[in-house]
């Protein structure tokens, strides 16, 4: 692998859950490649990816977060703005900006519910891991032709 960087951004809200998709994504990513950046919560993701994407230190960033109902607002309209600011931030820079928000509809926060979502932000974070190279490799391709 090149000595490429790649940035990583991860939502607070549920992080013992979230952080999992980080552990995912070293699977695959060497730490020492990966930069590392918390934000609140999955709403102030964009505008950090973007502005990451934007310096050109990176040849992807991958954003991390876990929208749940939580019974004041609709979840959906959150994560889809959450989703819709990332494929913005992305297309704006040239930067591949990766997802790993998740917005399940059954969630409760139950220790048998949690041990799910960990396991399954783990995959998610190798899954995002695996875009952001083959990606990088692509666009790498498509350069050098």
């Amino acid at each position: 692998m090149t000595h490429t960087r790649y940035a990583f951004i991860k939502a607070q809200w549920h992080a013992d859950i979230v952080d999992r998709a980080l552990e995912g994504f070293l699977q695959l990513i060497p730490a020492e490649h990966v930069d590392v950046f918390d934000v609140p919560g999955a709403f102030e993701m964009p505008l950090l990816a973007q502005e990451l994407a934007k310096t050109g230190k990176y040849a992807a960033v991958a954003c991390a977060a876990f929208v749940v109902d939580g019974g004041i607002y609709r979840h959906d309209f959150v994560a889809q703005a959450v989703v819709d600011g990332l494929m913005r931030a992305g297309m704006d820079t040239g930067v591949p900006v990766l997802s790993v928000s998740l917005t399940p509809h059954q969630y409760q926060e139950t220790e048998h519910h949690n041990a799910i979502y960990r396991a399954h932000f783990v995959k998610k974070g190798r899954e995002a891991a695996n875009a952001a190279l083959m990606i990088t490799k692509a666009r790498e391709a498509a350069l050098a032709a």
